[in-house]
Order: C-alpha cells, then structure tokens, then sequence
C-alpha cells in the first residue's frame, strides 16, 4: 500500500461554520470532558466546574483526555484520536468529549476524518493532478487499514501520517456511523475537488462551496445525532418501526398522524413563497414559479389526512391542475389559490391530530398573508394575448401529460 500521510494550518472550518456550542449556562451537566496530564485526581476535579471554567486549561494541555477511568478503558489507537483532536482543534475539542456515550467517540472520528480532508484540501504543496484523486477517493481509505499520506507539509500532518489510528476506530464504529462519516467523506471531497478545478465567480456558487464545506458538516452531525438516538431520527420513525407498517390498517392512525406532520411542516414555507412571488416582475417568470406553487398547496390539501395516501397514487385531478395552470397569472390570482386550498386544509384538521396546533397555527399565518393588500402591484396588466397562448398550449400539454402518466390505482383516488 503507498504510504500517504498529511495536514492543514487553519482549524477545521466547517466545524467553525456549522457546529452550535452550548453557553456555559445551558450546560449545567457535570459529563466527563477530561483530565490533564497532572493526573486523575486533578482531572476529575474539573468536572465539577462548568466549562468555561477550565477550557483555559484543556488548550494549555494538548493531549488532554479523560478521566484515569475512562482512560483505561480506551484502545491505544483511540486514546492517540482523543491526542490528535485536542492538538488540531483549537475550538471543538472540549464540546465534542462533552458528548454523551458513543456519540462523542463517533463525533471524534467524523472531525478527524474531515480535519485529515480538509489538511489535503489546504496543502498547497500538493500537485493539483494528485490531490484531485486523493479528495475523489479519500472516503476510501477508511476501509483501507495501512493507508496514510506523509508528503504533506502542513502543520496538523499528523492526522494524515497516523490515517491508521483513526481508520482502525472508524471501522470499529457502529454500521450506522460509519455510513453517515463514510457518505460525507465522499460527498465533502467530491465537491472540494469541484472547486479546486474552477473558480468561484458567483454568489451560487460561493454558497455551493459552502454547503461542501460546511452545510455537509451539520447534515451529518444530524445524521449521527439521530443514529446515537439521542435525538429524534427520521420523521416518520416517531410514528411506526418500519416504513412499511403504514400501509397496514392496524397503523392507520399512526400514518395518518405522520403523513399530517410533513405536510404541516410543508405549509411552514408558504409564507416565504408568497413573499418570494409578490417580487417577481416579469411575467413570464412569475408564471414559471407561480403554476408550481399552486399545484403544490393543492396536492397537500387533497393528501393532508387522506388514508388513500397509503393505499395508492393520490394527486389533483387533471382538469384542476389545468384550471390552476390558467389561473395562477398574478398575484392576487395565486393569493386567492393559497387562501383557498388553506381553508380546506383547515376544515380537515383533526382535533385528536398530534400536530394539530402546529397545522392551525401556520394556517393563520398563511390566511393572514394570503389576505394581506401589502404586495406589489398586479401582474394582471401586463397579460397579454402571447402570455394567455403559451398558458393555454402549456395546460393542454399538461393535460396530455398527466392522461398519459395515470396509473390505474389513481383513478379513482383523484380529488378524494
């Protein structure tokens, strides 16, 4: 196996970007965060301070772990991990050992593998020919138990020549968090590869580099939250064990209570779409974003709390969809469509509904902008013979469309 080891100057900055810390107020458990190199007596002291009370003294003492006890307990390849993070990261090292259980050995391994990413990303040294490679298959490498990179020159190299130690804890990881840190590996280094061929010259694209970089660092730290189960993990996870238990009668009332959350929490960006549409000036673009908007909040009012939705394919029907296609060519036009199909969301809720409060409180806030004068003006003046044309070709090519993809389950469920 070529030897291949390295590591970056700047602290892991998607780390920096994405990670919320708790205030000192906010954290009043006394969890293990760590003992010095003066021994067990004096580390364990600390955990009876809050945190901000001997951050001071983790950064002073780099190799900062944990208590003798806990110590004892770790592989020698695990305690080098806990070495390497307090050497690397100048801001995360203290929270993350404040984690509870196995998440905080997971979360230790995520930062590493990525601070190891980073490192390649950051060494100028390194040819751009293989560099490239090296971010493409960098999620790889955990799998490979001698694999290390030693050509880099960057300061926290150490992560890079000893990839053995963190490898061997990483494959020791529950399934679960080895595919959440395995997945963001890869996507992380396939996007800073991206980047490293082109420049960024636009706000797009300087925010796709973002979520490469960091957006991709609370995706997963989400994902091993959940898996640890310390958090809520997938929505639908609250209401049935397996996904599959919902199209069963016996789980209905658990279906439906799921199906009534997402679209609840659908609803909750209603708002920002009619601000979004109220600022679109050309009329072709507003009746671009407009016709799908509507046909959104008119499929959630025919699915919101609808049991055929675990029976088979539930959608508007086609001469609906058409109507709405006609329709949707103005403000006031796409207000009075929200407003609508609100008020039908609303006459469905469920007073037994977990979600109940949620749902009728943003079905306030969506009648209270569909109703609101505030917008600018209408588009309706502007609508000319060409615009109501290419509406008319674009419903009957619409129509055609949605004839041709019904699927027989769907007949009879549509507009139910």
């Amino acid at each position: 196996m070529a030897g291949v080891c390295y590591k970056s100057t700047a602290s892991l900055s998607v780390f920096k970007r994405t990670l919320s810390v708790r205030s000192p107020a906010s954290a009043p458990r006394p969890a293990p965060v760590g003992c010095g190199r003066r021994g067990a007596h004096e580390g364990c002291a600390l955990l009876v301070r809050p945190l901000h009370q001997h951050t001071t003294s983790l950064h002073r003492h780099p190799t900062h772990l944990f208590c003798s006890s806990v110590q004892e307990s770790m592989s020698e390849s695990l305690r080098m991990c806990y070495v390497y993070l307090n050497q690397t990261s100048r801001s995360f090292a203290a929270v993350i050992q404040a984690l509870d259980g196995d998440l905080r050995h997971a979360v230790c391994i995520f930062y590493l593998v990525l601070r190891a990413l980073d490192t390649v990303e950051d060494d100028m040294t390194i040819p751009l020919e293989k560099k490239v490679p090296l971010l493409h298959h960098f999620h790889t490498f955990l799998y490979q138990p001698d694999w290390c990179f030693t050509e880099s020159k960057e300061k926290d190299r150490q992560v890079l020549e000893d990839f053995p130690s963190i490898s061997v804890e990483f494959r020791s990881l529950a399934q679960e968090y080895q595919d959440v840190i395995s997945d963001i590996c890869h996507r992380m280094g396939v996007g800073m590869a991206e980047f490293l061929e082109k420049k960024v010259v636009s706000m797009q694209e300087w925010d796709k580099y973002c979520h490469y970089v960091a957006g991709l660092v609370g995706v997963g730290l989400s994902q091993l939250f959940s898996a640890s189960q310390l958090e809520d993990p997938e929505a639908w996870s609250r209401f049935a064990s397996r996904l599959e238990d919902f199209s069963q009668p016996q789980h209905l009332s658990s279906a439906l209570a799921c199906l009534n959350l997402l679209v609840t929490d659908a609803l909750r960006h209603v708002p920002d779409v009619i601000a979004y549409l109220s600022r679109l000036r050309n009329q072709s673009v507003f009746n671009f974003c407009a016709i799908p908007q509507v046909m959104a909040i008119a499929t959630l009012s025919v699915c919101y709390n609808n049991p055929l939705v675990f029976q088979g394919v539930v959608k508007i029907r086609k001469g609906q969809a058409v109507t709405l296609m006609m329709e949707a060519t103005n403000m006031q036009a796409v207000k009075r469509i929200i407003e609508q199909y609100s008020q039908e969301i609303l006459q469905k809720v469920s007073l037994s509904d977990p979600s109940q409060a949620n749902t009728l409180y943003i079905l306030e806030v969506i009648q209270e902008k569909a109703l609101s004068k505030a917008t600018l003006p209408s588009r309706s003046h502007n609508f000319s013979h060409v615009y109501l044309s290419a509406a008319t070709i674009l419903a009957f090519f619409s129509w055609q469309y949605l004839n041709a993809t019904q699927s027989p389950n769907s007949a009879e469920m549509q507009g139910r």
